[in-house]
């Protein structure tokens, strides 16, 4: 797949401006875990392989500011990397996936180290925020439901 449009990240504000309402209405929360897994992310270089990296990286970085610390252990309803998330987008079906820290796209697996997966981490049951897509458009996730993974149900 080839990029013909090369999407700049927005100035600091415009991000603040997408999610100004949601986090004062309900807030991201973010665990331990999934701040260090963010910062590896960041440092390492793990969202190279996204289709727009300096928008990502301005998206991970504004998350980190904007979330407060969850209470461990995490709250049943909370987005947290490797609980399956159940999701839809803008009136789109109904999606399952489950959220990964993994740099690497797999089936059934939503990368942090993506826009989606950016935008669902930290989100809570019912919560609903605006979801920047890849060539710039602003649609709607809302978090329907979440459990634990089917991996960790098997342990």
């Amino acid at each position: 797949m080839t990029i013909t449009r090369i999407t700049h990240p927005p100035a600091e504000s415009d991000f603040r401006s997408l999610f100004e309402r949601s986090t004062v209405e309900a807030g991201f929360l973010l665990t331990v875990d999934d701040r260090l897994g963010i910062e590896h992310l960041l440092r390492y270089r793990g969202t190279r392989n996204s289709p727009n990296p300096p928008l990502l990286n301005g998206l991970l970085r504004h998350k980190l500011r904007i979330s407060r610390g969850a209470l461990e252990p995490a709250s049943p309803d909370l987005v947290v990397a490797g609980r399956r998330v159940t999701y839809m987008i803008s009136g789109e079906g109904a999606r399952t996936d489950v959220l990964s820290m993994s740099p690497v796209p797999a089936p059934g697996h939503i990368p942090v180290a993506s826009l989606l997966g950016a935008t669902l981490i930290g989100m809570r049951k019912m919560q609903k925020v605006p979801l920047l897509r890849d060539d710039g458009q602003i649609e709607v996730v809302v978090v329907l439901d979440v459990r634990p993974s089917p991996d960790h149900d098997a342990a």
